[in-house]
């Protein structure tokens, strides 16, 4: 009997894994030295895959939404994390660095136009990259919209989710004093760049714990109780820290809804969980209203991760797609 979808893992929907066929450290501006890796077809429809957080790096599992004998897959991790150097550092490490680091990336391997992939911040950063160069992008393929608002961030980190959630806030607020608690994203900034390592991790795990426990309908059985490890924690709450407290680095009048229009002609896909708990629907149903020539797909009894999957599913089922 087959299992339904509710009880397939995410990976009975993906395609095999396979290896790079080229992986390489790219020098880019201000000192940072970026991982890229190529699979897959090296004459098929290219295809970057922009990846979440800020600060969450890029895994194995991302090649597998594509099929490898059509697209050119290319991962990279962006500025301060994952496999890119120097670690966790958020010097010379904003929007406009990673979207001139994406522009370097097509350039160096001689694409002239890509798709882009990528959820929650990866689809920020796509569509913020879309917008800076509409006439390199063929199409536009986004998971669980996050839009760099201030009401997605006060939602999340100013006590909207903590509704739904009230024992894993706790948690998250328990590091900081109560005096401080008007502000979680100031508050952890103070920490997470102080000088004392031992705090830094501790909050740093506390921070990622709190987004990664939310990133899944149902939490049990899925690990988010487990601690993550402290160089990941560590460049991910960084990061992520970084970019929020700098509102993106989106100054008045670059707002990506405010832009829509930039994205007229360009394909769009969009893949939302209707409960998610971390960028709710709200961002990609306005997104659309002002984005004539997207669609939006939004999967009942699913949240906000990648790994759900009803989500793969529907991922991989555009990509399919896509193939023509």
């Amino acid at each position: 009997m087959d299992k339904s979808a509710s009880q397939k893992s995410a990976y009975d929907v993906l395609y095999p894994l396979i290896g790079p066929f080229d992986s390489r450290v790219m020098a880019v501006s201000g000192g940072h030295r970026i991982y890229v890796e190529q699979c897959g077809n090296p004459r098929g429809t290219p295809v970057l895959v922009v990846h979440g957080g800020p600060g969450g790096g890029c895994s194995p599992t991302m090649r597998r939404f594509f099929d490898p004998e059509h697209y050119r897959i290319i991962l990279f991790d962006q500025r301060g994390c994952g496999r890119s150097r120097p670690h966790a550092s958020v010097e010379n490490n904003t929007t406009w660095d990673l979207v001139a680091d994406m522009e370097q990336i097509r350039k160096t391997l001689g694409i002239d136009r890509w798709m882009l992939f990528g959820g929650s911040w990866g689809a920020a950063l796509s569509l913020i990259y879309a917008q800076a160069h509409p006439e390199r992008v063929r199409a536009l393929i986004l998971r669980g919209v996050f839009l760099m608002t201030e009401a997605e961030l006060d939602w999340f980190y100013g006590g909207g989710a903590a509704r739904f959630w009230p024992e894993r806030w706790q948690r998250f607020v328990e590091p900081i004093p109560l005096a401080e608690r008007d502000n979680m994203i100031l508050a952890y900034h103070k920490r997470l760049f102080g000088d004392d390592m031992e705090e830094q991790v501790r909050c740093a795990r506390a921070w990622a714990s709190w987004e990664n426990a939310l990133a899944v309908l149902d939490p049990s059985g899925s690990g988010s109780d487990h601690q993550p490890p402290a160089d990941y924690a560590r460049a991910f709450a960084r990061l992520e820290n970084h970019y929020f407290l700098n509102h993106g680095f989106l100054a008045p009048g670059q707002g990506i809804v405010e832009n829509a229009c930039k994205l007229a002609g360009i394909e769009g896909h969009i893949v939302q969980g209707r409960y998610d708990m971390i960028c709710p629907p709200a961002g990609a149903h306005e997104l659309v209203a002002n984005w004539p020539t997207a669609q939006l797909q939004m999967i009942p009894a699913a949240g906000h991760a990648l790994s759900e999957p009803t989500i793969a599913a529907a991922l991989v089922s555009v990509m399919d797609a896509l193939r023509g």
